[in-house]
């Protein structure tokens, strides 16, 4: 395994050089507060959080292979580790902790080089995104809520959601108002910088403020509570005492911690990546947490992680490369050295904010908004995560996440998209029959398409759509196995039965389209008879062709073949807003109408808008552009001065030389366009009530006889 040193700033433009120093400074000044807060919040003394922004960092720095990525003490490790102090009983700050804490830590690097040496860096892909948001979500609001009752004096919560709760309505009995002014003032103008001023860096000029404020004001007479002081100098060598403790339970949750260490910013590094175009050595990157969070170990701080936070920072100030995280390291040991002084100052309410201020911005109730809005069963996921480690404690909130995952591949695994296929009249495209109104099943042949695995879980619904979609006239059913990428014993015996039955039918079988390995499935589980029989063939077509069927395919029903060029050429524009848009065909039509309409308003032409622009379209396809031109009468009179009735007369005498042409060309389809006439008239209903309203109206009076 070859190791790269230095990889980011190796050959170094110095074009990068003032930018890298500028984001390393502030980076530094901002992880003053943020990294005492979660070094508190890991039950230590907040100067550890300094401690763990020296030598971590650099060593990060030296070995990652991310030119931007900033590593430094962060939220969920730092909550997995206070919550497993209260686990054992050990209280937050105390002797005990301050050697408990490093032995995780420890133990914590030794999983990632583990995973370093496994290479468990591919692990990270069977975690999801919902299942990811939620768990941090969940470990950042459960965070907020111990820190809450900071904000006005109090101190701070343990426990899970309810218990934070309970300790949160407890405190509000004894609430210190300087410091409720205090903490509420620099959280709102925390978050209304946030919004206005995204790259000033607020939070340094909140805690300068804090400082000289508690200096020059008496605000210990007033009962705030400030930072304990600092001594001066560098990090210290700290031994992890492996052998003073019963390591088991400590073992454990380092192995919960390392985990998430590595999904998190594996996984938050390759957003990074993907975004600015680079590319990372995942498994290099494990051993840099590795070597990082050993070097924590050794300084007596808590677990270390990559922080996106940090990184953003990073990034909206220009910084290029590592050398941001070496200046960032270097000025930390500095300010340890020789700045120190100040830290005493500063008032516990303001550095709560600062780090409430950090957590909202670092939860992920966007990614929920969005996934209700897309996929139900992903947000669920998202909500399962969360509310498991906001009521339940960080690990169960991984499991029932990880669970609820496997439950839904499984669900759209048993239930996958499936569909028969047919082809437009004189055409040999295959099209799903159900999305589209001019496409027909091939006469006497059932063509069936499976997209998912063929597996136990899914075999049942698949032998249930081919007896189905059977007919007393079939006399062949095609499975296009394009979607099949492997099959298990369970399902292959199944598909033997299917083919047996379906055979003393006198009805014949064929797979096609699928991959060649699952050739040497069918054969491995002793489905040889299928071979032998010619049941397997490479492709639909050829399939057709052992039928003796050829282009231009045969459907049911009578149907015309005559199509233009120009017809083949557009292929139905209504039928690809359909394949494209799917249930939103009606809104994405509707989009094209208006900027039709748009162009209206230069030329004021009507004439084109109602014939012209839709001469190349086909029949059917003009008359569904006709209804939805009827639904914007009143714009459209506007726009060309017309009257709303006249214009009303022109599009219905328009349609009624439609209907003309296509019962003398095409009887057959009629009724299906007085279906799609109602089709249209709930649509519109629906989505533009008053519309359909006035248009129902203007219709009894229009005569086009």
């Amino acid at each position: 395994m070859k190791i790269s040193i230095a990889h980011t700033i190796r050959n170094y433009n110095k074009k990068n050089l003032l930018p890298d120093i500028i984001a390393g400074i502030i980076i530094a000044a901002v992880s003053i507060p943020i990294s005492m807060g979660y070094a508190q919040i890991a039950g230590l003394p907040a100067v550890y959080g300094l401690y763990g922004s020296v030598f971590p960092i650099l060593i990060f720095a030296l070995l990652s292979t991310s030119p931007q990525f900033i590593f430094g003490v962060d939220a969920a490790p730092a909550a997995l580790v206070g919550a497993a102090l209260l686990t054992m009983g050990v209280e937050a700050g105390s002797e005990q902790a301050m050697e408990i804490v490093p032995i995780i830590t420890f133990f914590t690097a030794f999983w990632l080089i583990l995973f370093f040496v496994f290479k468990a860096g591919k692990l990270v892909n069977y975690i999801s995104t919902p299942v990811m948001g939620g768990f941090i979500s969940g470990i950042c609001c459960t965070i907020i809520l111990m820190q809450v009752p900071k904000l006005f004096g109090g101190t701070a919560g343990t426990g899970e959601g309810v218990e934070l709760v309970i300790h949160i309505v407890k405190s509000l009995r004894n609430i210190n108002v300087v410091s409720l002014i205090l903490g509420c003032v620099a959280l709102v103008i925390l978050i209304v910088s946030k919004k206005l001023m995204p790259k000033f860096p607020m939070a340094i000029v909140i805690m300068i403020a804090g400082a000289v404020m508690s200096k020059l004001l008496p605000l210990g007479e007033y009962g705030v509570t400030m930072l304990a002081a600092v001594e001066p100098g560098a990090p210290h060598l700290v031994i992890p005492q492996i052998y003073s403790y019963n390591v088991t339970n400590i073992i454990g949750v380092s192995l919960t911690v390392a985990v998430v260490i590595m999904a998190e910013t594996l996984l938050a590094e390759n957003s990074f990546a993907q975004k600015n175009g680079y590319r990372l050595n995942d498994n290099q990157e494990i051993l840099a947490f590795a070597l990082g969070n050993l070097a924590g170990a050794f300084t007596g701080c808590c677990p270390i992680n990559g922080s996106v936070s940090r990184t953003t920072m990073s990034e909206q100030y220009g910084g290029k490369t590592q050398l941001t995280s070496i200046i960032a390291g270097f000025a930390m040991l500095m300010l340890l050295l020789f700045g120190t002084g100040f830290i005493g100052y500063l008032p516990v309410p303001v550095l709560t904010a600062i780090v409430i201020s950090a957590l909202m911005s670092a939860v992920e109730f966007h990614l929920a908004v969005r996934l209700f809005k897309v996929n139900k069963a992903e947000f669920y996921i998202f909500v399962g995560a969360f509310a498991g480690v906001l009521l339940l404690g960080t690990i169960y909130g991984v499991v029932i996440g990880i669970i609820l995952s496997f439950v839904n591949v499984i669900k759209l695994a048993a239930d996958p998209p499936r569909c028969f296929l047919g082809v437009l009249p004189g055409n040999d495209t295959f099209v799903d029959i159900s999305r589209f109104k001019h496409i027909y099943p091939i006469r006497n042949v059932v063509v069936y398409r499976f997209s998912s695995n063929l597996f136990f879980a899914n075999i049942a619904i698949f032998q249930k759509d081919i007896e189905d979609g059977i007919k007393e006239d079939t006399k062949a059913v095609i499975l296009d196995a394009s979607g099949i990428g492997s099959i298990d014993v369970t399902a292959a015996e199944r598909l033997d039965i299917i083919y047996r039955k379906l055979k003393s039918k006198g009805i014949k079988f064929y797979m096609t389209e699928h991959i060649t390995d699952v050739n040497r499935q069918l054969r491995k589980y002793g489905l040889t008879d299928m071979f032998e029989d010619g049941a397997v063939r490479k492709t639909l077509v050829i399939a057709l062709k052992d039928l003796g069927i050829e282009p231009p395919y045969p459907v049911e029903g009578n149907h015309s073949t005559n199509h233009s060029l120009v017809r083949r050429r557009v292929e139905n524009s209504v039928e690809e807003y359909v394949w494209a848009y799917g249930d939103e065909a009606f809104s994405a039509i509707e989009s094209q109408i208006e900027k039709e309409i748009e162009k209206l308003k230069l030329t004021k032409d009507f004439d084109s808008l109602i014939s012209g622009n839709w001469n190349e379209l086909a029949t059917i396809d003009e008359e569904e552009w006709l209804e939805h031109l009827e639904a914007h009468i009143a714009e459209i009179g506007r726009i060309s001065g017309e009257d709303e009735e006249n214009i009303a007369r022109r599009i219905e005498i328009r349609r009624k030389k439609i209907h003309d042409k296509l019962k003398a060309d095409h009887p057959e389809l009629l009724e299906r366009m007085e279906q799609r006439h109602k089709n249209f008239d709930e649509q519109l209903k629906k989505h533009h009530p008053e519309v359909y309203e006035k248009l129902k109206e203007l219709m009894k009076n229009i005569d086009v006889q």
